[in-house]
Parts: structure tokens; C-alpha cells; sequence
């Protein structure tokens, strides 16, 4: 794989990216470069760093009339010896090409979004967080580019690299949020797209989402297509639940089933849920489960917490669920005990601070020992 490195000579001050390191506004402020290549005449071309600029786009590039349009979503972390390691970058890198494949894209080469990422986070590494909770938020995206008006697949793309330092999604102080349950808009259908990354599913939930906004509520709950009646996720996040059953403390999700996205953190939820010790957990089950059995289980107390999780909120307690107008409460409200101690694992996990037996921290350096880049 060919690589060319373009480092920026006009890159923010210092002090600037200090003070917006230090405070830093979730994707309002991107660093100093980003990663392109192109998929041209059946082919890839060069993996390139590059200073972060505008993209000169046809107004007929067939993205813009067609959607074809994917994304990831993955974090950079700044570990306590000083080096830098993304999150289960392999993983979202397999998801892109699978939403490539729906989406009729080509997939990308063998090795370049992890390398792609890894080159942008060791690029920018000064701008990477230290404090608990925050990282450098890393979007790698491609998107149809070829001028063209024909209803059919583009013959050429562009795959981007970008990144910006985040904290908190939901504000600097953690909080059990209000969700709504969405009773008319759907995210997805069967044998539709909303299982992958495809843009247009977060376009089609902005409407309910604005409205849900409007009424005072942080996110939307979505409900299957047929029935209206069985639980999938919210607009950018998987949801879990901590049921007492028979004396015992059950964590389930929803199944996949095509339409419901296959979440990396949901995923890592899953699997540190079933093998660590010291959570309270006696069953990690995937199953469906319908908002009726979410009602039932707020009056008879056996629904004792419910969480969303995913990449930028890491997990979000939530507090209160709204159906039909009427609010739900979710335990006592509060974050639960259970989903604080996940979070705490994972947050753990992703820093570096306790030990990774599945291998998921990828350290950026290493990545490019491994693919002989030096960045200068």
C-alpha cells in the first residue's frame, strides 16, 4: 500500500489547541490534518496525511443525488505512559466494508482504515484529551465522488479520515437522561439498511429527534417497522437493560436481526458482561423485548436500570422513559450501580489502566512500525 505524508506548516497555535483540548466542544473543532484516498477506474490509489482542508467536490458527484455515503466511528486514546492506541479498530473496519457492500461500494484495502487511523492520531496525538472520559472522537468516511447522474453505483469514491477532540457527549456531569419512545417514525425495516453505517438512517431520525428535542427529551427509542411494538435502539446508540429475574440480576439487548446496528461497544458490553468478575451479573442474554414489557417492568420494580451505549457516549444512563406523553421512571431515576460499574470497566479498559486479554487497544505506533510509515 502506497503512502504519502503532506505534514501541515500552518498548524493551530499551541495555545489554541490547549485551550480547546482542555474544553473541548463535541465535533466542533477538527485537528490539523486528515487522510484521504481515492477509488478510482477500479482501484485504490495512495493512503495520504495531509494538512485538513475543503474537499473540492463536483455538484454532480453522485453522493450528493443518490446517498451513497458511509461512516465509522472509533476513539483515540492517550494511555498513561505516553503512547496513544485506538479502541478495536479491526472491528470497525470490517463493519465499514460490510456497510460498503449494502451500500454498493468498493471495500477498502487490507490493513488501510486501521492504518489510516493510526496515521492521523500519531499525526495529531497533542491533540488528545487527558482527561477521564475524554479522547480524540476519529470519523473515517467515504462517499460517493464521481460526477455523474446516472441512477446506478459510482465508479469513483473518496475515503476521509478526520478527527476532533471530545469529552462527555452529554455534558460534563454524567446523568440519567429522558428518552421518548417514538411512536410514528421508524429507523429501519427489514431487509432496509439499518445495519450499517449508512448515513441517510441518521438523516431519516433527525425529524423525530428534533420533536423529541422540542418536548424536553435527550434522545428517541425506536420500535420495530411491523408491529410498533418490540425495542431496537435509540438514534446513535444500542440499549441494554438490568432486569431482576427470580432473584437474579439479568443484562439483555435486543438481537440484531438486521435492523438494529451491530454497536462496538455494545459488542464489548457483551462480552465484558460475561467474562469479568465483580459486576453483579448472572446472565448476559440477547433477546427481543417489547415496550409493554418495559412498562410492566417500571410498575413491578423488576426493571431495575436501562442504558444506551456506543462509541461517542460510551454508556448514558437513562432515567426516564416517555411513552405517549407519560414518563417512565427507570429504577429510582438515577444512574443504577450496574451500569456505572460497566462503565467504569470499559472507561478502564479503553484507557489502558487495566489489563486487555482480548488484545482490543491498538497502539497507533506500532500500526505504523508495522506498515513501515514514518511521519517525519
Amino acid at each position: 500500500m502506497e503512502v504519502r505524508v503532506s505534514l501541515n506548516t500552518n498548524r493551530c497555535s499551541a495555545d489554541r489547541r490547549d485551550a480547546i483540548v482542555a474544553a473541548p466542544v463535541f465535533g466542533e473543532t477538527f485537528t490539523d490534518h486528515m487522510v484521504t484516498m481515492s477509488y478510482v477506474d477500479g482501484e485504490w490509489g495512495a493512503l495520504g496525511l495531509e494538512p485538513f482542508g475543503d474537499l473540492a467536490l463536483s455538484p454532480a458527484a453522485l453522493a450528493l443525488h443518490y446517498g451513497q455515503s458511509i461512516f465509522e466511528a472509533l476513539k483515540a486514546y492517550a494511555l498513561d505512559d505516553g503512547g496513544v492506541a485506538l479502541f478495536r479498530p479491526s472491528t470497525n473496519a470490517r463493519r465499514m466494508n460490510t456497510s460498503a457492500s449494502r451500500i454498493a461500494m468498493p471495500a477498502l484495502p487490507d490493513g488501510a482504515f486501521e492504518l489510516a487511523c493510526a496515521m492521523l492520531a500519531e499525526a495529531d496525538r497533542d491533540w488528545i484529551p487527558t482527561a477521564d472520559g475524554a479522547a480524540l472522537y476519529v470519523r473515517p468516511f467515504m462517499f460517493a465522488s464521481e460526477p455523474h447522474l446516472s441512477v446506478r453505483p459510482a465508479n469513483e469514491y473518496r475515503f476521509v479520515v478526520i478527527a476532533c477532540p471530545v469529552a462527555s457527549y452529554f455534558g460534563p456531569e454524567l446523568r440519567a437522561i429522558t428518552v421518548g419512545v417514538e411512536s410514528d417514525d421508524v429507523r429501519a425495516t427489514p431487509g432496509g439498511t439499518g445495519a450499517v453505517k449508512f448515513a441517510g438512517n441518521y438523516a431519516a431520525g433527525f425529524a423525530a429527534h428534533g420533536r423529541a428535542g422540542a418536548a424536553g427529551y435527550d434522545q428517541v427509542l425506536w420500535l420495530d417497522a411491523g408491529e410498533h411494538r418490540w425495542v431496537e435502539e435509540l438514534n446513535a446508540m444500542n440499549v441494554m437493560f438490568v432486569w431482576r429475574r427470580d432473584g437474579r440480576v439479568v443484562l439483555s439487548t435486543p438481537p440484531l436481526g438486521g435492523t438494529i446496528l451491530e454497536g462496538v461497544t455494545r459488542d464489548t458490553l457483551l462480552r465484558l458482561a460475561s467474562d469479568a468478575e465483580g459486576l453483579s451479573i448472572n446472565e448476559v442474554i440477547e433477546r427481543p423485548t417489547s415496550i409493554d414489557e418495559i412498562v410492566t417492568g417500571c410498575a413491578d420494580g423488576t426493571l431495575l436500570e436501562m442504558f444506551a451505549c456506543g462509541t461517542a457516549a460510551v454508556i448514558a444512563p437513562i432515567g426516564t422513559l416517555v411513552l405517549a406523553g407519560q414518563p417512565l421512571t427507570i429504577g429510582d431515576g438515577n444512574p443504577g450501580p450496574v451500569t456505572m460499574a460497566m462503565r467504569a470497566r470499559l472507561l478502564d479498559l479503553q484507557y489502558g489502566r487495566s489489563p486487555d486479554p482480548h488484545g482490543w487497544l491498538s497502539r497507533t505506533a506500532e500500526l505504523l512500525v508495522r506498515h513501515g510509515v514514518v511521519l517525519g
